[in-house]
């Protein structure tokens, strides 16, 4: 393992290797601040070009693309509202706030060193435990993912800054409109209404844009101002103040990076539920969990660390069993099967030096992001903040029509879009906010699937269907975290009530 791990590292040291890492982290933050642009579609147009390079080349180029785009998508979650990846919705909570506080360039500068910090983190944690890591991932059945998509969900109770009651009505709209498409076990059609293009379901992308990006180009038509607006008379913010900041609780980074690294490796789950499961745990730790959602900086450090861990959570699976743990990792997988390469057990016996290659690479990527990503973070931002807003929507309307397009090639993904939008803009009158609505749309689908399968695994093995849910030592930690996660905001409640009283009385 050690001579495999040097000579990894010498190969991705060298120039060509560097040179790769620095092309993909580029176009890797642009696909990622564009909405509509994914990691998949960007990596999917680039393994043609790897088919010149030897393997491990291929997959530095692909490993740069794929973590630079994670981090991407912080930029326009902060500065516009809006997720450029589906893992940055959890830094709009807070990055959003931050920047109408006048704090815009702080908070781009600590989503970029939380994304190395998580990156670094998971990548050595990767390289250190991944066979029992893997173990723990290749033992999550139907049950387990159910459960796993019920503690999502019970972070809206977290995500309801007003009241839980529209927390709940909005994450139950999002379910209701995952089940729009054809159904994962029986294959009938719901919900299309004459629309065969419907079949497909509501991709996530299209409902991202359009319960976050629409509602403020709306508010930007109609107010004609801007709410994110940076005073450079004051000085650009530090790089070490944003370091500073990002390490001052250090619990923080390392517990986000880990639930990014564990969820990543789960097949399936995503950096977007890393996100918003590190954002509670964040919330839940503080000392003021109703700063949250107001600009809390802990925030962004929270969902920015965690997502760009789960880059390198999702490789473990792929590499160890030929299982993409994500979209993007499945593109990976097809670009190693067209090198002649079989991931699983023996690759790392049998190609160590590439295995470990790739891995460290992604450290390397992570650690590039601090050049781009400031570099680039003050452009796009002093961009944005420059443009008028008469150039800024269009602009801005343009680019999330032509996203939303290239998902399916298809208009009708533009009508959802801008129907989801409008929709989106008139609830938050009424106090429904988008984040319980994306939630519910995120883990709705994969909440029906494990619970159907586990109803069928239950009753054809053991004649009670629910029994299948309760079988595995996983199942009950998932249950008590999913306890945990919706008693706990009550526990802080009834101690600050008890403290008040106390000093009351005093």
């Amino acid at each position: 393992m050690i001579d495999d791990l040097l000579s990894g590292l010498a190969a991705i040291l060298t120039f060509h290797s560097l040179l790769l890492i620095a092309i993909g982290t580029t176009l890797g933050l642009f696909v990622g601040s564009v909405p509509g642009l994914t990691a998949t579609m960007a990596l999917a147009l680039l393994v043609p070009f790897t088919f010149t390079m030897d393997p491990l080349s291929g997959m530095v180029l692909l490993g740069a693309v794929y973590t630079s785009s994670m981090f991407g998508g912080a930029f326009t979650a902060i500065l516009i509202n809006t997720p450029g990846t589906p893992g940055a919705i959890a830094t709009t909570l807070d990055g959003y706030p931050m920047a109408k506080n006048g704090q815009a360039e702080l908070a781009i500068l600590v989503a970029t060193v939380a994304s190395v910090v998580g990156g670094v983190i998971a990548v050595i944690a990767v390289i250190a435990m991944a066979s029992p890591l893997t173990d723990i991932a290749i033992r999550f059945g139907p049950a387990q993912y159910f459960w796993v998509a019920v503690l999502g969900l019970s972070l809206i109770a977290a995500l309801s800054t007003g009241s839980l009651f529209k927390g709940l009505l909005g994450g139950g709209l999002g379910m209701l409109v995952g089940t729009i498409g054809i159904s994962p076990l029986g294959g009938e059609s719901r919900f299309l209404f004459g629309y065969s293009q419907l079949q497909g379901g509501v991709q996530l992308l299209v409902a991202l844009i359009g319960l976050f990006a629409i509602p403020e180009l709306i508010r930007l038509a109609v107010s004609a101002t801007k709410s994110v607006d940076v005073d450079y008379s004051r000085g650009s913010e530090s790089l070490l103040r944003a370091f500073s900041v990002t390490l001052r609780r250090p619990w923080n980074v390392l517990r986000s990076s880990i639930i990014g690294l564990v969820i990543g490796i789960i097949p399936g789950a995503g950096n977007n539920v890393a996100g918003l499961v590190a954002y509670n745990e964040a919330k839940r730790a503080d000392a003021d969990p109703s700063s949250f959602g107001k600009g809390n900086v802990q925030g962004v450090v929270a969902s920015e660390s965690s997502n760009n861990a789960a880059v390198a959570g999702s490789v473990v699976p792929l590499l160890t069993l030929g299982v993409p743990g994500s979209p993007p990792a499945a593109v990976m997988l097809g670009a190693l099967m067209l090198h002649g390469i079989r991931p699983g057990s023996a690759l790392f016996a049998e190609s160590g030096t590439l295995a470990y290659g790739f891995i460290l690479s992604l450290g390397v990527s992570a650690l590039a992001l601090l050049l781009v990503g400031v570099l680039g973070g003050r452009l796009i931002c002093r961009a944005i903040c420059a443009v008028p807003v008469t150039y800024l929507v269009p602009g801005i309307a343009f680019m999330s029509i032509l996203g939303a397009y290239s998902m399916r090639n298809s208009i009708i993904d533009v009508f959802i879009m801008i129907g989801i939008g409008i929709f989106a803009y008139l609830v938050r009158h009424i106090g429904l906010q988008p984040a319980p609505i994306a939630l519910g749309l995120i883990l709705g689908p994969i909440a029906e699937q494990g619970f159907s399968m586990s109803m069928l695994m239950g009753g054809a093995v053991h004649n009670v269907p629910i029994y299948a849910l309760f079988d595995n030592w996983m199942s009950w930690a998932l249950i008590a975290m999913v306890f945990m996660t919706l008693f706990w905001p009550m526990v802080q409640e009834a101690r600050r009530k008890k403290d008040v009283t106390s000093e009351g009385s005093e």
